[in-house]
C-alpha cells in the first residue's frame, strides 16, 4: 500500500481522543448506554442461565434447550467485554492487547449468538414444517456436537482479531486494507447476512404453512411462528444497522475527507451500541421458543405474575 494512502487515511489515538473531547456529550451517553446494557444484561441472563442449570437441567432436556444454553453462554460471554468498550468511548484504549481481547470476545461470541439464533430456528422449522425429515431431525438433534462445532468454527475464524488492531477499537482509527482485515470483513458480513436470509426464509415458510392448515398443529405452527419471527425482528434492530454502517465505514477508509469519516465514525458508534441489545431481547426468545422455560421463569422471578389457571401437563413436543 503507498506512503500516500498510510499518511492520509491512518489516524492515529490522539485523533480518536480528539473526536471523543469533541463530542464528549454524545460519547458519554454512548459509555452509559453500553454500560447499562451491561449490568441489565448481566443480571437477565444470570437469572436466565440458573433456570436452565437449576430447574430445566436443561444436559437432561430436549434438544433446543442445549442449543438455546449456548446461546445464552454466548451472551453472558460478549457481556464480559462491554466495561472495556464503555471505557473506550470515554477514552481512547492505548493497550492494544486489552483491546484485541475485547474484540476477540466481541467476534467470537456475537458470532456464536447469531449461530446458535439460527440453529434454534432451523430446528424448529425442520420440527414443525418438515418433520417427515427424519435424517435432518437426527442431526440436529445431535446438539451437543453441533454446538461444540460452532464454537470451534468460530474460534479459528475469530483470530484473525487478535492479530492487530481492529477499525472497532476505536471506530475513528482505520486498518489498513491488508489481506488479513478483508478476510475477517468476509467473515464479519458472510455471518451476518447469510443467517439473516436463511431466517426470512424459514419465517416466510412456517407463516404459509400456517394458512394451509386448518386443523391438527396450528398452536405448534403458530409459536413457531412467533419465535422465527422474533429472530428475525432481534437481527433487523440489533446487526443489520449496526453492519450496513459497518460497511459504510469501511468504504470510507479510502476517503481522503477527515470530517466525513469521523460523522460515520459516530454513527457506526452508534449502531455498536444498539448491536449489544441483543443481550437483552434474547431472554424473551427464550420464552417464545419453551412454554416449560416461560413458566419456570415467571414462577420463579415473578411469582405475583403467575396466572390462576390449571398448569399445561405437557410441553411441546419440539
Amino acid at each position: 500500500m503507498d506512503q500516500k494512502y498510510r499518511n492520509s487515511n491512518y489516524s492515529t489515538g490522539k485523533d480518536c481522543q480528539d473526536v471523543i473531547d469533541e463530542n464528549k456529550p454524545l460519547y458519554i451517553f454512548y459509555s452509559s448506554v453500553v454500560g447499562l446494557e451491561f449490568v441489565l444484561g448481566l443480571l437477565l441472563n444470570i437469572t436466565v442461565i440458573h433456570v436452565f442449570i437449576f430447574k430445566l437441567k436443561f444436559w437432561k432436556s430436549k434438544t433446543i434447550y442445549i442449543f438455546l444454553f449456548n446461546l445464552v453462554l454466548a451472551d453472558i460471554l460478549l457481556l464480559i467485554g462491554l466495561p472495556v468498550k464503555a471505557y473506550n468511548f470515554q477514552q481512547c484504549s492505548e493497550n492494544k492487547v486489552v483491546c484485541k481481547v475485547q474484540l476477540f470476545l466481541q467476534f467470537l461470541n456475537r458470532g456464536a449468538s447469531i449461530a446458535f439464533l439460527t440453529v434454534v430456528s432451523i430446528y424448529r422449522y425442520y420440527s414443525v414444517v418438515h418433520p417427515e425429515k427424519r435424517n435432518v431431525l437426527r442431526i440436529l438433534n445431535r446438539s451437543p456436537q453441533i454446538s461444540v462445532l460452532i464454537w470451534v468454527l468460530l474460534g479459528i475464524l475469530t483470530i484473525p482479531a487478535m492479530m492487530q488492531s481492529f477499525i472497532n477499537c476505536n471506530s475513528n482509527e482505520t486498518d489498513e486494507l491488508t489481506t488479513a482485515v478483508i478476510l475477517r470483513e468476509i467473515v464479519f458480513f458472510t455471518q451476518i447476512f447469510i443467517p439473516f436470509f436463511v431466517l426470512v426464509y424459514c419465517s416466510l415458510r412456517i407463516i404459509n404453512r400456517l394458512k394451509q392448515t386448518t386443523v391438527g398443529d396450528k398452536t405448534k405452527l403458530k409459536r413457531a411462528m412467533i419465535l422465527v419471527t422474533g429472530v428475525v425482528l432481534v437481527f433487523a434492530l440489533c446487526f443489520l444497522p449496526y453492519a450496513f454502517t459497518r460497511a459504510v465505514h469501511l468504504q470510507r477508509i479510502g476517503n481522503v475527507m477527515p470530517e466525513e469519516k469521523r460523522t460515520v465514525g459516530k454513527l457506526y458508534d452508534g449502531f455498536v451500541c444498539l448491536s449489544y441489545l441483543n443481550c437483552l431481547l434474547d431472554p424473551i426468545l427464550y420464552c417464545l421458543s419453551s412454554t416449560k422455560f416461560k413458566k419456570l421463569y415467571v414462577s420463579i422471578y415473578f411469582p405475583s405474575r403467575v396466572e390462576k389457571e390449571p398448569t399445561e401437563t405437557s410441553e411441546e413436543n419440539s
